[in-house]
Parts: C-alpha cells; structure tokens; sequence
C-alpha cells in the first residue's frame, strides 16, 4: 500500500538533497577558491596529458568552476519547477555523470587534495557527487515523460 504524503514529499526531498550538494559548493566555485583551483586545474593537467588541444584543457583548468556552477545553479533551478523537473534532474545526472568520471579516472581521485599542504578531503567530494547522482537518476525515472 503506498502512501500518498511519502510520494508527495519523496521528491522534494531527493531534491533539496540535490540543492544542498550543489548549491553549498558554488561559493567555492565562483570565487576561484584554493579547492577550486586545484580540481579544475588538475583535470585540466589530466585533459592536455591525453592530447586535448590547449585551448580546451587551459580553458577548462581555469573556467572550468565557473562553467560547473553554472550549469548546477541551472539544474537546480529546473529542478525546483515541477514542468521543467525532468530537465533539471537530467543535467543534475550528467554533471555527476562527469563528476564521478573525472574521481575515478582522472588523477583527481576518490580521495583529492585539498590544498597546497597536501591535506585531503577524505573522500567526501566524491560521496557527495554519488549522493547527488543517485537522487538525480531517481528524480529523472519519476519525471520521465509519460507515454500517450
């Protein structure tokens, strides 16, 4: 038996999750912080390592936050509105699509680098960015388009 106030207030709840995630880091994202730096600039590092012309490696290691911010400001935007929820939650996926990518096969790792002393981050970033991707592919299944 379900129970209509849970489905009510599921959602809602996957999506203050998703808000949470990505709302806190924008601060960092937007202020070209020291944590900032040091992910975009090694994924950039990584993106000129396997070939990628300049412009798109130098480019992504030093806007890169920027663009990122971005793009979650929009999906969290989207997300909030239930018509355009679908699409909210669809590029919530796909940036932590690209987040979890960039852990597990880049040398920014599960485990990252925080600072210039080397301290880490435990692996919280990482987490964060599976939380958010696991509640964005089940608000992308409860907002999929219905068949007519």
């Amino acid at each position: 038996m379900s129970n209509p106030k849970f489905l009510h207030y599921f959602p809602w709840a996957l999506i203050a999750i998703v808000a949470f995630i990505f709302l806190q880091s924008l601060p960092y994202k937007f202020s070209g912080h020291e944590e900032t730096q040091i992910i975009f600039m090694t994924i950039g590092n990584w993106m000129a390592s396997i070939g990628l012309p300049s412009v798109i490696s130098d480019n992504f290691g030093a806007y890169g936050g920027y663009l990122i911010g971005s793009l979650e400001l929009i999906a969290v935007i989207l997300l909030v509105i239930p018509k355009t929820r679908f699409w909210g939650a669809l590029l919530g996926l796909a940036l932590m699509s690209g987040a979890i990518f960039f852990h597990l096969f880049t040398p920014l790792g599960v485990v990252r680098v925080i600072d210039d002393a080397g301290n880490t981050d435990n692996g919280i970033l990482f987490t964060m960015a599976c939380i958010a991707w696991i509640s964005n592919a089940i608000l992308v299944y409860l907002n999929r388009p219905k068949k007519v």
